[in-house]
Protein backbone atom coordinates (compact mmCIF):
# COMPACT_ATOMS: atom_id res chain seq x y z
CA UNK A 1 0.00 0.00 0.00
CA UNK A 2 1.42 3.09 -1.22
CA UNK A 3 1.24 6.43 0.85
CA UNK A 4 0.18 9.55 -0.57
CA UNK A 5 2.60 12.30 -0.79
CA UNK A 6 1.75 15.17 1.09
CA UNK A 7 2.80 18.20 -0.66
CA UNK A 8 4.43 21.14 1.77
CA UNK A 9 2.96 24.00 1.20
CA UNK A 10 4.95 27.29 0.13
CA UNK A 11 5.71 29.92 2.90
CA UNK A 12 4.10 33.46 2.15
CA UNK A 13 7.48 35.56 2.14
CA UNK A 14 5.48 38.61 2.56
CA UNK A 15 4.17 37.39 5.29
CA UNK A 16 6.70 37.04 7.34
CA UNK A 17 8.16 40.11 6.44
CA UNK A 18 5.06 41.79 8.01
CA UNK A 19 4.98 40.00 10.84
CA UNK A 20 8.83 40.42 11.27
CA UNK A 21 7.98 44.52 10.90
CA UNK A 22 5.05 44.14 14.10
CA UNK A 23 7.49 42.37 16.00
CA UNK A 24 10.07 45.26 15.50
CA UNK A 25 7.61 47.74 16.19
CA UNK A 26 6.63 46.03 19.51
CA UNK A 27 9.74 46.01 20.45
CA UNK A 28 10.63 49.93 19.76
CA UNK A 29 6.95 50.74 21.88
CA UNK A 30 7.60 48.26 24.92
CA UNK A 31 11.58 48.78 25.28
CA UNK A 32 12.82 51.69 28.14
CA UNK A 33 16.25 53.03 27.86
CA UNK A 34 18.19 54.07 30.35
CA UNK A 35 18.66 58.49 30.30
CA UNK A 36 21.87 58.81 31.71
CA UNK A 37 23.03 61.82 34.38
CA UNK A 38 24.40 64.84 32.60
CA UNK A 39 25.56 68.47 33.12
CA UNK A 40 23.90 71.51 32.59
CA UNK A 41 25.89 74.05 31.60
CA UNK A 42 25.72 77.62 29.90
CA UNK A 43 28.01 78.07 28.12
CA UNK A 44 30.24 81.58 27.89
CA UNK A 45 28.96 84.40 25.39
CA UNK A 46 31.91 84.73 22.38
CA UNK A 47 34.75 87.15 23.00
CA UNK A 48 34.30 90.57 21.65
CA UNK A 49 36.73 90.95 19.46
CA UNK A 50 37.87 93.98 20.38
CA UNK A 51 38.87 92.85 23.71
CA UNK A 52 42.68 91.35 23.48
CA UNK A 53 42.58 88.04 25.85
CA UNK A 54 45.13 87.78 28.30
CA UNK A 55 47.06 84.51 27.78
CA UNK A 56 49.64 85.14 30.52
CA UNK A 57 48.35 83.21 33.76
CA UNK A 58 49.82 83.37 37.12
CA UNK A 59 50.26 80.26 39.10
CA UNK A 60 49.02 81.32 42.08
CA UNK A 61 45.83 82.01 40.11
CA UNK A 62 44.90 78.34 39.02
CA UNK A 63 43.73 75.54 41.26
CA UNK A 64 44.22 72.32 39.57
CA UNK A 65 42.50 69.32 40.03
CA UNK A 66 43.88 66.40 38.65
CA UNK A 67 41.07 63.46 38.28
CA UNK A 68 43.22 59.80 37.78
CA UNK A 69 41.90 56.59 36.61
CA UNK A 70 41.30 55.02 40.00
CA UNK A 71 39.17 58.32 40.49
CA UNK A 72 41.65 59.59 42.93
CA UNK A 73 41.50 63.34 43.03
CA UNK A 74 44.98 65.68 43.36
CA UNK A 75 43.65 69.41 44.10
CA UNK A 76 46.07 71.88 43.82
CA UNK A 77 49.10 69.19 45.06
CA UNK A 78 46.93 67.48 48.26
CA UNK A 79 45.57 64.22 47.81
CA UNK A 80 41.62 64.77 48.24
CA UNK A 81 38.41 63.22 48.73
CA UNK A 82 35.60 64.27 46.52
CA UNK A 83 33.35 65.67 49.62
CA UNK A 84 36.06 67.77 50.81
CA UNK A 85 36.43 69.19 47.48
CA UNK A 86 34.01 72.43 47.30
CA UNK A 87 35.40 73.40 50.39
CA UNK A 88 38.72 73.73 49.20
CA UNK A 89 37.79 75.42 45.94
CA UNK A 90 35.49 77.96 47.82
CA UNK A 91 38.21 78.89 49.89
CA UNK A 92 40.67 79.73 46.82
CA UNK A 93 37.97 81.35 45.54
CA UNK A 94 37.46 83.72 48.04
CA UNK A 95 40.57 84.28 49.47
CA UNK A 96 42.58 86.96 51.05
CA UNK A 97 44.01 89.33 48.21
CA UNK A 98 47.25 90.02 49.98
CA UNK A 99 48.48 86.26 50.49
CA UNK A 100 51.24 86.18 47.78
CA UNK A 101 50.00 82.54 46.96
CA UNK A 102 46.70 82.72 46.37
CA UNK A 103 44.75 84.81 43.40
CA UNK A 104 45.08 88.24 42.82
CA UNK A 105 42.21 90.57 42.59
CA UNK A 106 41.35 93.19 40.03
CA UNK A 107 39.02 95.99 40.85
CA UNK A 108 36.54 95.93 38.18
CA UNK A 109 33.24 98.00 37.42
CA UNK A 110 30.15 95.97 38.62
CA UNK A 111 26.32 98.13 38.15
CA UNK A 112 24.88 98.47 41.25
CA UNK A 113 28.14 98.07 43.16
CA UNK A 114 30.71 100.68 41.69
CA UNK A 115 34.11 99.32 41.80
CA UNK A 116 34.11 96.06 43.68
CA UNK A 117 37.41 93.63 43.86
CA UNK A 118 36.91 90.53 42.31
CA UNK A 119 39.51 87.39 42.19
CA UNK A 120 41.37 86.48 38.67
CA UNK A 121 40.53 82.61 39.70
CA UNK A 122 40.71 80.00 37.40
CA UNK A 123 39.51 76.22 38.29
CA UNK A 124 41.68 74.27 36.04
CA UNK A 125 40.39 70.08 35.46
CA UNK A 126 42.30 67.73 34.30
CA UNK A 127 40.75 64.11 33.70
CA UNK A 128 42.43 60.80 33.25
CA UNK A 129 40.51 58.92 30.02
CA UNK A 130 39.94 55.81 32.46
CA UNK A 131 38.32 58.20 34.68
CA UNK A 132 34.69 56.79 35.75
CA UNK A 133 31.71 59.09 33.89
CA UNK A 134 30.23 58.66 37.38
CA UNK A 135 33.68 60.41 39.37
CA UNK A 136 33.52 62.99 36.50
CA UNK A 137 29.69 63.88 37.46
CA UNK A 138 30.80 64.63 41.09
CA UNK A 139 33.70 66.68 40.61
CA UNK A 140 31.44 68.77 38.23
CA UNK A 141 29.08 68.96 40.33
CA UNK A 142 31.32 70.05 43.22
CA UNK A 143 33.30 72.53 41.24
CA UNK A 144 29.87 74.14 40.07
CA UNK A 145 28.52 73.90 43.30
CA UNK A 146 31.51 76.09 45.41
CA UNK A 147 30.43 78.48 42.83
CA UNK A 148 26.99 78.70 43.57
CA UNK A 149 27.45 78.75 47.41
CA UNK A 150 29.36 81.69 47.11
CA UNK A 151 27.19 83.07 44.79
CA UNK A 152 24.07 82.69 47.18
CA UNK A 153 26.30 83.79 50.34
CA UNK A 154 26.77 87.25 48.55
CA UNK A 155 23.04 87.48 47.63
CA UNK A 156 21.92 86.92 51.10
CA UNK A 157 24.18 89.34 52.82
CA UNK A 158 23.89 92.19 49.93
CA UNK A 159 20.14 91.75 48.94
CA UNK A 160 18.64 89.63 51.54
CA UNK A 161 17.81 87.09 48.80
CA UNK A 162 18.74 83.68 48.29
CA UNK A 163 21.39 83.47 44.17
CA UNK A 164 18.21 80.63 43.23
CA UNK A 165 15.75 83.61 44.50
CA UNK A 166 17.32 86.34 42.26
CA UNK A 167 17.41 83.74 39.32
CA UNK A 168 13.75 82.98 39.53
CA UNK A 169 12.63 86.75 39.89
CA UNK A 170 15.06 88.46 37.01
CA UNK A 171 12.38 88.02 34.43
CA UNK A 172 9.88 90.06 35.95
CA UNK A 173 12.33 92.88 37.63
CA UNK A 174 15.03 95.06 36.33
CA UNK A 175 16.45 95.86 39.62
CA UNK A 176 16.76 92.13 40.72
CA UNK A 177 18.11 91.12 36.99
CA UNK A 178 21.15 93.91 37.86
CA UNK A 179 21.57 92.21 41.20
CA UNK A 180 21.54 89.19 39.43
CA UNK A 181 24.45 89.88 37.19
CA UNK A 182 26.61 91.84 40.21
CA UNK A 183 26.43 88.40 42.03
CA UNK A 184 27.65 86.18 38.85
CA UNK A 185 30.54 89.22 38.51
CA UNK A 186 31.75 89.43 41.70
CA UNK A 187 32.09 85.48 41.40
CA UNK A 188 32.54 84.80 38.06
CA UNK A 189 32.39 81.35 37.18
CA UNK A 190 35.85 80.14 35.37
CA UNK A 191 36.34 76.45 34.54
CA UNK A 192 38.81 75.00 32.34
CA UNK A 193 38.63 71.65 31.18
CA UNK A 194 41.32 70.35 28.96
CA UNK A 195 40.76 67.23 26.76
CA UNK A 196 41.08 64.04 29.24
CA UNK A 197 44.66 62.12 29.36
CA UNK A 198 46.64 59.80 30.83
CA UNK A 199 47.51 61.00 34.37
CA UNK A 200 48.02 57.40 35.89
CA UNK A 201 46.24 55.62 38.34
CA UNK A 202 45.52 52.27 37.10
CA UNK A 203 47.88 49.30 36.30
Amino acid sequence: MTMAKREIQEINAGSMADIAFLLLIFFLVTTTMDTDTGLIRRLPPPPDSEVPEEFDVKKRNIFEVLVNANNQILAKGDYIQVTELRAKVKDFIKSDPNNPTLPEFKEEEIEGLGLFPVSKQIISLQNDNGTSYDMYIKVQNELVGAYNELRNEFALQKYGKSYQELIQQAASSDKIAIQLEAVKKVYPQRISEAEPKKIGGAE
